[in-house]
């Protein structure tokens, strides 16, 4: 028998159940994209965001080849979370928008809304796009499923769940599946652990392929000052403007709920890092010293370690893996609907639009997200521009945020002038991330310090911004919805 296969059909018929009971709680259009949620309910959906396929197999591929550096994935997120929390969480609530575009149009105006709506979609999708083809090559390499299949299995079971219950769904399954990572990663590490004869021969062995190759497992700079503020940058600005982790908080009871509930949140986020880098060193080890097959490719470090396991305890980490892509995905599809319906369709496209109308819109916009990023998924499997553009887009997804703190604090932020701003950022950095991937390396360098995308999307908004409000100037009416505010 197949227990690795039987474990997972069981955890996706598990996690099913509850997502379609959930749906009962779903009784208006409010409900479904997030209505006077709780502390714990916003910290599941909130970390379900940050701990994808990135925060598993990426941050494992780091701690094989980098060490334990590889945390400051993670960690950086949860930092942008305490920004979020400590600075704008209460502010943000107090605006009474679940969209982050509906708090663009607050501070800037209706027009930046729609522009903004639209782009952070797409970024949206690229997001999730990214966490399908992690879940579907895990079925792929671990089940012997092929990769199309893996997609489409996949896709049909987060998108029924999500769209029949929306934010209660999501809510309900999130709970689940953030419990079952924590206890899949730690078990593992445990295993590990054990097998190698426990944390002081783990060192010594490190130790010693450290002293073989010149490299620093240990360090927290093990993949480079750069790629550490980069990820602390970019997960700051991101924090301020990611759609699917900030739609529960704005979704809050009241704003203290909403502080409180960004706060509780980095302490699930920051760990969670720290597991899955020490599975890396973990394969590392074990390669070196026999007790696993010789590792040449740090991105089957993890998949080799998990298949090590017996049958039983790999089926229940692999679970766990997949449970961090199942909790990532859902709210992304359901922010992109949810951005559609009330910034696009309830907004624009029909504002006397009932609640019935409304719902079911999100509901088939939630279908469309799900099937978007699992099309584009088998469509990209093997380019290997994924990761770029899905960094490129967490850096859009800060500029956003950029956004936001000039039409809050800047008074001569111009509506029109952020939206020429916004698309030429977005132009640029999509070309400043082509420039990479077409040469592999970044057009530009201080020394040995990378200009990456994020730095570049910082600097040209703030400059974009500020340029193009003094070119063009705020209306008459734009001073005086500002003046009211």
């Amino acid at each position: 028998m197949n227990w690795q296969l039987l474990i997972i059909i069981l955890y996706f018929a598990l996690t099913m159940v509850i997502g379609i009971l959930a749906s009962r709680k779903t009784k208006s259009s409010d409900s479904f994209v997030g209505v006077s949620m709780g502390v714990f309910a916003i910290v599941c959906v909130a970390c379900g965001q940050w701990l994808g396929g990135t925060a598993t197999t990426g941050c494992s591929e780091y701690g094989f080849t980098s060490g334990i550096s590889g945390w400051w994935y993670t960690l950086a997120n949860g930092i942008g979370m305490l920004m979020m929390g400590l600075f704008f969480a209460e502010r943000y609530r107090k605006f009474g928008s679940v969209t982050i575009p509906g708090i663009i149009e607050a501070v800037v105006g209706s027009k930046s809304r729609t522009v903004c709506s639209i782009l952070l979609i797409f970024v949206m999708i690229a997001v999730g796009l990214s966490q399908m083809i992690a879940a579907g090559k895990l079925g792929q390499s671990l089940l012997g499923i092929d990769f199309k299949i893996s997609c489409c299995v996949f896709a049909v079971i987060f998108i029924i769940y999500t769209m029949s219950g929306g934010m209660d769904s999501v809510e309900a399954t999130n709970k689940l599946h953030i419990g079952f990572m924590y206890f899949g990663m730690i078990l593992a590490v445990i295993l590990a652990l054990r097998e190698m004869g426990g944390w002081s021969n783990f060192k010594a062995s490190m130790d010693a392929i450290d002293a073989a190759e010149g490299t620093h497992h240990f360090s927290m700079f093990g993949v480079g000052a750069s790629k550490v503020t980069s990820w602390i940058v970019a997960s700051v600005l991101s924090a301020g403007a990611a759609q699917a982790s900030i739609q529960p908080v704005l979704a809050a009871k009241d704003p203290k709920v909403a502080k409180k509930a960004c706060l509780i949140s980095v302490l699930v986020v920051a760990p969670f890092g720290l597991f899955t880098c020490m599975l890396g060193m973990s394969a590392r080890v074990m390669s070196e010293t026999g007790l696993l097959a010789t590792i040449t490719d740090p991105k089957l470090a993890y998949t080799t370690l998990i298949m090590h396991f017996s049958p039983v305890v790999g089926g229940i980490i692999l679970a766990s893996i997949l449970a961090a892509v199942l909790s990532t995905v859902s709210p992304i599809i359901l922010a992109a609907a949810t951005m559609f319906t009330k910034d696009i369709y309830q907004r624009r496209l029909k504002p006397d639009a009932n609640d019935r109308e409304i719902t079911k819109v999100a509901r088939i916009g939630t279908a469309v997200s799900g099937v978007l990023c699992c099309l584009m998924a088998i469509a990209l499997v093997n380019s290997s521009a994924v990761l770029d553009l899905v960094y490129a887009a967490y850096t859009l997804r800060g500029v956003l945020f950029i956004v936001i703190l000039f039409g809050m604090y800047w008074k001569h932020t111009s509506e029109r002038g952020v939206c020429t701003a916004v698309l030429v950022t977005f132009v640029c950095c999509i070309a400043w991330v082509g420039a990479k991937i077409a040469t592999g390396r970044y057009p530009l360098y201080i020394g040995s310090f990378a200009i990456s995308e994020t730095y570049l999307g910082v600097v040209l908004a703030c400059l974009t911004i500020v340029l193009f409000s003094l070119v063009f100037k705020q209306t008459e009416l734009e001073k005086a919805q500002r003046a009211n505010r």
